[in-house]
C-alpha cells in the first residue's frame, strides 16, 4: 500500500504501448508510484496480491477474461484497493457489473491519458469516478442483495446517502443541508463503515442493492 505518502498503482492492460503511455503519465507525478503492470486477469490478480496497491487501473477486455472478473477477485482479497475500470465504451451492462464488483468507477479509454492522474488521486481518496447522470441510470439496475447491513444508519446519514446517490460532492451536500463539510465527511465515513464499504460508490451501490435508497 502507500509508501512515504505516495499512491501506489498497478496498471493492467494487454496492449503494451497503451499501458506504457499510462505508466509514463503517472511516473511524471511526485505523489504516484507505479508498482507494476499486468496484461491479463491472472497476472493482475497475482501482481495485486504481491504489491497490495492503492489503485488498480483495469482494462475491461483482457485475453483470459474481463476486468470485472479480475476486480471481483482483487476486491475479495484486498478490499481496501480501489479498482478503476478502463473501457472503450460506456456500455451500461459493463458498468453495472463493474459497480457490483466493487469498482470505484471508470474512465473511458480515449480519455484515460488526460484523466488518469486525477482519476488515480480521486479513487485513492475514495471518490466515485462516475457522472451523476450515469450513476442515476445505473443504480436502479443493480441486482438486489440482502446482506442485512445499514440497519443502524441514522436518518441524517440516509439523507446524506441519498444525496451521494444523486452524484453530489461533499461541499454540495454541506450547502444543501446547511452543515459544515467536516460534518459531511464525518457522516460519509460513518456510512461507509456501517455499510461495510470501502468507497463512496461502493456505499451507494450497497445502499441501492439493500433497498435503503429507493427509486420510482
Amino acid at each position: 500500500m502507500r509508501g512515504e505518502g505516495k499512491i501506489t498503482v498497478l496498471v493492467t492492460d494487454d496492449h503494451a504501448m497503451f499501458a506504457q503511455g499510462v505508466v509514463r503519465s503517472l511516473q511524471e507525478e511526485d505523489d504516484i508510484v507505479v508498482v507494476g503492470t499486468a496484461g491479463s486477469v491472472e497476472e493482475s490478480v497475482a501482481a495485486a496480491r504481491m504489491h497490495a496497491p492503492d489503485v488498480v487501473l483495469m482494462d475491461y477486455e483482457l485475453p483470459d477474461g474481463t476486468g470485472v472478473d479480475a476486480a471481483e477477485r482483487i476486491k475479495a482479497e484486498l478490499p481496501e484497493t480501489k479498482v478503476v475500470m478502463v473501457t472503450s465504451y460506456t456500455d451500461e451492462g459493463v458498468l453495472v457489473r463493474a459497480i457490483e464488483a466493487g469498482c470505484s468507477g471508470y474512465v473511458t479509454k480515449h480519455k484515460v491519458i488526460e484523466e488518469v492522474v486525477s482519476a488515480v488521486r480521486a479513487a485513492a481518496a475514495g471518490e466515485a469516478l462516475i457522472s451523476p447522470a450515469m450513476l442515476a441510470r445505473l443504480l436502479p439496475k443493480l441486482r438486489p442483495t440482502k446482506r442485512g447491513v445499514g440497519a443502524d444508519l441514522t436518518s441524517r446519514e440516509i439523507e446524506v446517502l441519498s444525496l451521494l446517490a444523486e452524484g453530489l460532492a461533499n461541499q454540495a451536500i454541506a450547502d444543501k443541508l446547511v452543515i459544515s463539510v467536516h460534518t459531511v465527511r464525518h457522516h460519509v465515513q460513518n456510512i461507509i463503515t456501517k455499510l461495510q464499504a470501502h468507497s463512496k460508490l461502493e456505499a451507494v451501490a450497497t445502499a441501492a442493492r439493500e433497498g435503503i435508497i429507493r427509486y420510482p
